[in-house]
C-alpha cells in the first residue's frame, strides 16, 4: 500500500475507498467493467482503462462533488493523481484528512 495511503487511513478503510472511487468510475463513465476488472496500479488515461482528457474531467467534477475536494485542470499533479486507482484513491484520502 503507498505510504501516503497507510499513512492517513487503515487498510481496510483503503480497500474500501479503492473499491468505492473504482464505482464510481464505472458510475460516471458509464463503463462496461466491473470494480474488479480495474487493477489499482492500472493506467486510467489512455492504455489500461483508456480514458482521455474529456473523461478525466468529469472523473475531477464527480469526485470534487462526492468528497467536495478541489481538483484544479492546472494542477502539476494531475498527470499523477489520476495516473491509476491508486494514486486517485490515495490523493482522496490524503485531502479529506486535512
Amino acid at each position: 500500500m503507498n505510504s501516503i495511503m497507510s499513512d492517513t487511513i487503515s487498510t481496510s478503510e483503503a480497500t474500501a475507498l479503492y473499491r468505492e472511487v473504482a464505482e464510481l468510475l464505472i458510475a460516471s463513465l458509464n463503463l462496461e467493467v466491473t470494480a474488479d476488472d480495474i487493477g489499482l496500479d492500472d493506467p486510467l488515461y489512455g492504455d489500461g482503462l483508456g480514458l482521455d482528457s474529456i473523461d478525466v474531467l468529469e472523473i475531477a467534477l464527480v469526485v470534487s462533488k462526492r468528497y467536495g475536494l478541489q481538483l484544479r485542470a492546472d494542477s502539476a499533479d494531475n498527470k499523477h493523481v489520476f495516473s491509476s486507482l491508486r494514486n486517485l484513491a490515495n490523493h482522496i484520502a490524503a485531502q479529506r484528512t486535512r
